[in-house]
């Protein structure tokens, strides 16, 4: 099966003939691309070490680039913020395309997490810790970053994903390169998340997956966001201008509770 991102990569490209990019902007937090048809996305921004103070090569030049060569970026599996780059990318794209029918349900009412559920939680998702502990469910936190108190690493958590019932998964993993070993220590879980502002609103990508909802956001106000994005702001600063949406990604799957 194909990895994740090269998946993105390949349904997008029909979309992508004459489109083009007029602005990108890498931010601390987020990156943002917007296409010449006014449509903009946006993803986490990851930042590694460069070994100087440039991060990116081809700086300047990306804002002229036909949006498929920004795709292309998105399968850079050695350069991280290549990916974000590429990410925001096929966000912008995908939000042109035909809309799927979403709901701005709390995602957690959407999967309603008992007190038998074990869950996993990939990335840090502070808001929604404590409202998870109130159910009295079992909660597993994965994190890469190691030293955060209450979390484990993907490789100490590997058999809490293959046991848990939901999961919760940080969009930032198609970033980092790790949505798909996430995907494949899962078991069969009822419900599986794939959430943040960064997540790619497409479920087709996720036909044959455990995936069963893709909760995300639809930018309401571009050029605040855009603003935002320069600025070094985040989620916290970013939510009022975006609406939160999900869809229901798994009513192909056998994993799918629609």
């Amino acid at each position: 099966m194909k990895a994740v991102q090269q998946r993105i990569v390949d349904y997008l490209k029909p979309f992508s003939e004459g489109v083009v990019a007029v602005d990108v902007r890498v931010g601390l937090g987020y990156t943002s691309v917007r296409l010449d048809n006014g449509n903009v996305g946006i993803a986490w921004t990851a930042l590694d070490g460069s070994g100087s103070c440039t991060y990116e090569p081809r700086a300047g030049t990306l804002g002229d680039m036909e949006v498929g060569e920004l795709l292309d970026m998105l399968s850079l599996l050695q350069k991280p913020l290549s990916r974000s780059i590429g990410l925001a990318a096929a966000n912008a794209l995908a939000a042109g395309l035909p809309r799927h029918e979403t709901t701005r349900t709390n995602i957690l009412d959407l999967v309603s997490v008992q007190p038998s559920d074990h869950v996993v939680m990939v990335g840090f998702f502070g808001p929604l810790v404590p409202v998870l502990r109130q159910t009295g469910c079992r909660l597993d936190i994965l994190e890469l970053q190691t030293g955060k108190p209450g979390t484990m690493t993907p490789d100490e958590g590997r058999e809490s994903l293959a046991a848990c019932t939901v999961a919760l998964i940080t969009a930032t993993t198609v970033v980092t390169g790790t949505t798909d070993e996430i995907l494949a220590g899962l078991k069969n879980p009822r419900a599986a998340v794939i959430l943040g502002p960064s997540t790619f609103m497409r479920p087709e990508v996720f036909i044959d997956t455990p995936v069963t909802h893709l909760a995300g956001v639809r930018i309401r106000d571009a050029h605040a966001v855009e603003k935002i994005v320069s600025e070094g702001g985040g989620t916290m600063i970013m939510k009022k201008h975006v609406d939160f949406e999900t869809i229901l990604a798994g009513c192909h799957s056998s994993h799918a509770q629609c």
